[in-house]
C-alpha cells in the first residue's frame, strides 16, 4: 500500500507454557492502509487473536516490529476502536450509557458525547433504544451498541474480533451490510479518505470476502502468512455479491488454500 496505517514487520510471538515454549506467530509482515479493511482468516488457534492484541499494544511481540500511523506500537495504543464476538454490555448501565463509557475511561466529560452517542445510534437503527438495558435487546441490537461504543471517540483503527460470529445466520448478514454502511458505503457514512482503517478476524470465508479490500490468509500455528487476496468484488457490496460468479471463485479459492495448508 502507498501509506501503510498499520505496518507489520517480521512479527514474531512466543509463548512461555508450563510445558514450554509455544510459537503463535512466526515472521508475520504485511501493511494495512489508511481507510482500508482487511479480514483475517485462518484456522483456530494460528494467532489471529494474538495478532489484533499486539496491534493494539496489548501485547508485545517476541520478535519483529509493529507501527501504528508510523508510531512504533510499545504500549496500548489510545486511538483505536475495538469489537469482539461478545458485546460485552454493562447489564446494569442503558444502551446509552454503554456507549458513553469510553468517554468516562479516558477521562472525558461524557456529556460532551452525548450528541455523538445518539447520532451513532440512530445510525444503526438504535433511536429510541437509548434508555433500555442491555436485556432488552436482541443479540444484533446489543452488538449494534457495541459497535456505536467503539465508534464513539472516532478512533481511525478499528480492530474487530470474530465479532458477528455469535449471531444466526441471517443477522449476522444484516450485520455485514450495517458495519459496510457504517465504514463508507452508501449514505450516512463516512467515505474515501475518512474512512477508519479496519483490521477484522473471522472464521467465515464469505464474511471476509464479502466484508474486505484484501484477505489475509494465515496457516496452522505457528501462524504465517499463506497468501494475501485481492477482494476486488464492486463496491458498495450488496445481498447480490454473495451471489455472484467472482465472489463464489474467491472465497473457493480462499477455502482450497486453507485446507492445502492443514493437510
Amino acid at each position: 500500500m502507498p501509506s501503510d496505517f498499520i505496518a507489520l514487520d517480521r512479527l514474531g510471538m512466543t509463548y512461555e507454557a508450563q510445558s514450554g515454549p509455544v510459537e503463535a506467530l512466526r515472521d508475520i509482515t504485511f501493511g494495512v492502509g489508511r481507510g482500508e479493511f482487511v479480514a483475517l482468516v485462518g484456522p483456530s488457534g494460528c494467532g489471529k487473536s494474538t495478532l489484533l492484541r499486539i496491534v493494539a499494544g496489548l501485547r508485545s511481540p517476541t520478535a519483529g516490529d509493529v507501527t501504528v500511523d508510523g508510531r512504533p506500537v510499545t504500549r496500548p495504543i489510545a486511538q483505536v476502536g475495538m469489537v469482539f464476538q461478545a458485546p460485552v454490555l454493562l447489564k446494569w448501565r442503558t444502551v446509552l450509557d454503554n456507549v458513553l463509557l469510553p468517554a468516562e475511561l479516558a477521562g472525558l466529560e461524557a456529556k460532551r458525547y452525548r450528541d455523538r452517542a445518539h447520532e451513532l445510534l440512530q445510525l444503526v437503527g438504535l433511536g429510541g433504544f437509548e434508555a433500555k438495558l442491555p436485556r432488552e435487546l436482541s443479540g444484533g441490537m446489543q452488538q449494534r451498541a457495541s459497535l456505536c461504543r467503539a465508534l464513539l471517540l472516532d478512533p481511525p483503527l478499528l480492530l474487530m474480533d470474530e465479532p458477528f460470529g455469535a449471531l444466526d445466520a441471517m443477522t449476522r448478514d444484516e450485520m455485514n451490510l450495517e458495519l459496510l454502511r457504517v465504514w463508507g458505503e452508501g449514505s450516512g457514512g463516512a467515505a474515501g479518505s475518512d474512512r477508519k482503517t479496519i483490521l477484522f478476524v473471522t472464521h467465515s470465508i464469505p464474511e471476509a470476502v464479502f466484508l474486505a479490500d484484501r484477505v489475509v490468509v494465515m496457516s496452522p500455528r505457528p501462524g504465517r502468512v499463506a497468501r494475501i487476496f485481492p477482494a476486488a468484488l464492486p463496491r458498495p457490496r450488496t445481498a447480490q455479491t454473495r451471489a455472484s460468479a467472482d465472489f463464489g471463485r474467491l472465497t473457493l479459492e480462499i477455502y482450497d488454500i486453507l485446507i492445502a495448508r492443514q493437510a
